[in-house]
């Protein structure tokens, strides 16, 4: 580092660094070439993918793309990368495949059309199985075979998706949704010619609906085991089903919270990753004997981990005091990118306050000094999604410049139980936000908030509650920021990718057509009349998820009422994958919130 970089970098504010210092995410490795392995950085300034020969040290960057790449994989081999290819961040089009040593990029499976990612599976035969999805076609999935045409397995008008391939490419397991319910897949396991072996569907039979995940195929030729994720204890947990006996292997890992597994390499045990109150852990458990033993890792969060053939555990930690490390069980630091290190922020402490639905738990972060602080409730996405002790650069600049942040697992927020996550249905949008002002009124009565400086802010889901809490609470915010937001229901419904259609259909008991007063009462554009505080929203012109036209048309309304709002339009889908893009995202919204609350420090 030069002596003018130096300099630089000591003339820059610590929220900056955190964004700029660079980052690992979890390498994935080549199952039968464990040396090669696969990883993202921001190393360049934008996050892509770069490969990594554990036996000679060398990396190299695979991707090199304006608006950045993160979805890729590697072969069983480890002698092709394939990554999706889209159009800046739409998330439409088509997988590419380069050579693990460096060369030119290449079509993955000439023939197919671009679509929607649908999930990938590959084969140690060279056959990959691609899922798909498009507004005219539904969802359907494709073998593809080297040297040959792609054929059509399965085609189905509700989402769908690959889930796995056995270890001897004899199987393929279909996560679907045919029943009309996205929030809980059912499982198909089928031939390679399409042709069905079984079928695990736990949404029939009973008075609830209960969802299924496919974790995996044992790693063992010849063993048709399948690793399920399943709700019928009231939590995500796993057990084995195989396919060709029917055989339910129910597995006694009596964990609080949710868990999900994966497995050894040798078949022989499996990863155990627990999730309870915001944090995370994991657990190694032998089948054969139901021995469960703690994988010892610090208090934060597990962001992801793998069983390496060694025996020994790579796992992506943090905290929302300390950035992300590659850690491993060995002791080392699997990937330390060099360069800038990010600061780190302050911890957070736990509430739980009592709402309408139950007990909702929060997450605080704060400045140094007494209260009250100016207050930003920071809005998960999703919705089936929540908030961790991890670390978490925007929160953390916040508080650099004297705001509380308070993050709320709302109703609907996973890791808290099937009926939290499910009592998510009709009402969309005022459940979560009946939570979020139970927890709005404790931290104005603990004295933790300046009840005049509260400002509501989110991306995506979060975005979309934003918008809706600051038209239904127009008393109860000073100020909103929305990223990437929901704020024309109806129209972003008919805009949107066809997955996320069935997913609005499931939450809200139909289309706009079949049940318009229940997108009516949940839509932002309904309430916009009413809002008070001044609006920020931030959106991605590419952006598949939360399209820009229904954005437009809420703010078209507020300059209709002419109410102070500012809009930041960029080119790139559902965020943005370039640091300095996310940098200058942030600024706006720390400038839109000295500028109207006046706060100290800002």
């Amino acid at each position: 580092m030069t002596d003018e970089t130096t300099a630089s970098t000591d003339s820059m504010p610590d929220w900056e660094k955190r964004f700029r210092a660079p980052r690992v995410g979890l390498p994935e490795w080549a199952e039968d070439a464990p040396e090669r392995s696969l990883f993202v950085s921001n190393a360049t300034g934008t996050f892509e993918l770069y490969a990594w020969d554990r036996a000679s040290g060398a990396q190299r960057q695979v991707t090199d793309r304006p608006n950045g790449t993160t979805d890729g994989t590697l072969t069983p081999d480890g002698q092709w990368i394939w990554w999706f290819s889209d159009t800046d961040g739409d998330e439409f089009g088509i997988w590419m495949r380069q050579p693990f040593g460096g060369g030119k990029d290449e079509p993955a499976a000439p023939g197919l059309a671009p679509s929607y990612p649908g999930g990938l599976a590959l084969g140690r035969d060279g056959t990959a199985v691609i899922g798909r999805s498009t507004d005219e076609e539904g969802s359907t999935v494709h073998v593809v075979r080297p040297g040959q045409d792609p054929v059509e397995i399965y085609r189905h008008r509700e989402s769908a998706g690959v889930g796995a391939l056995s270890h001897d490419g004899s199987l393929i397991a279909v996560e679907h949704t045919e029943h009309g319910d996205a929030m809980h897949s059912a499982i198909r396991v089928v031939r390679p010619d399409g042709s069905t072996v079984a079928e695990l569907d736990d949404t029939k039979g009973g008075t609830e609906e209960l969802g299924l995940s496919v974790m995996g195929f044992a790693p063992v030729d010849g063993d048709a085991r399948l690793l399920v994720g399943h709700q019928r204890r009231g939590r995500w947990e796993p057990m084995i089903w195989n396919p060709l006996t029917g055989e339910e292997t129910a597995l006694p890992i009596d964990l609080p919270g949710d868990a999900g597994a994966d497995w050894y390499p040798d078949g022989s045990a499996l990863l155990v990753e627990h999730e309870y109150q915001a944090r995370g852990e994991l657990w190694r458990y032998v089948p054969e004997g139901g021995e469960l033993t703690r994988v010892e890792t610090p208090t934060g969060t597990v962001s992801g981990a793998t069983a390496r053939p060694d025996g020994t555990v790579e796992f992506l930690w943090s905290s929302a005091a300390q950035p992300p490390e590659v850690r491993s069980t060995s002791g080392a630091v699997v990937l330390d990118p060099p360069g800038m290190k990010a600061p780190g922020s302050v911890p957070v402490t736990d509430t739980w306050v009592e709402g309408p639905g139950g007990r909702v738990h929060a997450l605080i972060q704060k400045p140094a000094g007494d209260g009250p602080f100016p207050t930003v409730f920071d809005i998960h996405g999703g919705p089936t999604w929540h908030d961790s002790d991890a670390f978490a650069s925007a929160p953390a600049a916040w508080v650099d410049h004297g705001f509380a942040v308070v993050r709320v697992n709302y109703r609907g927020s996973t890791g808290y139980g099937r009926e939290w996550t499910d009592a998510l249905k009709h009402r969309v949008g005022l459940i979560e936000l009946e939570d979020i002002a139970a927890v709005r009124d404790w931290a104005v009565e603990s004295g933790l908030a300046d009840p005049r400086k509260l400002v509501l802010s989110g991306g995506s889901w979060g975005g979309y509650l934003t918008l809706l809490g600051l038209g239904t609470q127009p008393d109860a915010w000073a100020l909103g920021l929305a990223a990437v937001p929901v704020a024309d229901y109806v129209t972003a419904y008919h805009d949107e990718m066809e997955a996320l259609k069935a997913m609005d259909r499931t939450l809200l008991g139909g289309t706009p057509e079949e049940v318009p007063e229940r997108f009516e009462a949940s839509s932002p554009l309904t309430y916009v009349d009413a809002v008070r505080a001044p609006v920020y929203i931030s959106a991605g012109v590419n952006d598949p998820r939360c399209p820009i036209r229904q954005v437009e048309n809420y703010v078209d309304r507020l300059k209709d009422r002419d109410h102070p709002h500012e809009v930041y339009r960029y080119d790139a889908g559902h965020g943005s994958l370039v640091v300095e893009e996310r940098i200058k995202q942030l600024r706006l919204e720390l400038d839109f919130a000295r500028r109207y609350l006046d706060a100290e420090g800002v």
